[in-house]
């Protein structure tokens, strides 16, 4: 399925995808020292966030989509160097409103972060 919506979003900073479908997405990032708050390296959870939410948007994939409301939970700190995956679905559609699961795994396939994120669907583009 083409991607509709934050086209120009930076794969460095919070992932590209790898698959996009209806009501589903999945996307990677591949986290760096860049990334990292201290000696110890670990990820801001910024960057989680942003790929939990990129993906979220991805499998509401509409142009105007936008977020409003996020509920979340980190269960696992992520480390520089660590690759990430997010696995976002719509479980809730209200037609302008969608509510979306997220989840992101590590490599060892352990789910470092879950939110439910509430996203709508705008008639035009948020800043026009």
């Amino acid at each position: 399925m083409e991607q509709r919506t934050h086209k120009l979003t930076s794969e460095r900073l919070v992932g590209r995808p790898l698959k996009i479908e209806p009501g589903k997405a999945e996307v990677e990032l591949l986290t760096t020292e860049e990334m990292a708050v201290d000696e110890y390296g670990l990820v801001h959870g910024g960057f989680t966030f942003g790929l939990a939410d990129y993906s979220a948007m991805l499998a509401v994939n509409e142009p105007t989509v936008v977020l409003g409301k996020a509920e979340v939970k980190f269960l696992k700190p992520v480390k520089a160097g660590e690759g990430l995956i997010a696995k976002a679905e719509v479980i809730e559609d209200l037609g302008r409103k969608k509510i979306v699961k997220a989840e992101v795994f590590n490599e060892k396939n352990e789910k470092v972060f879950e939110g439910t994120f509430h996203c709508y669907v705008l008639e035009r583009h948020v800043l026009e």
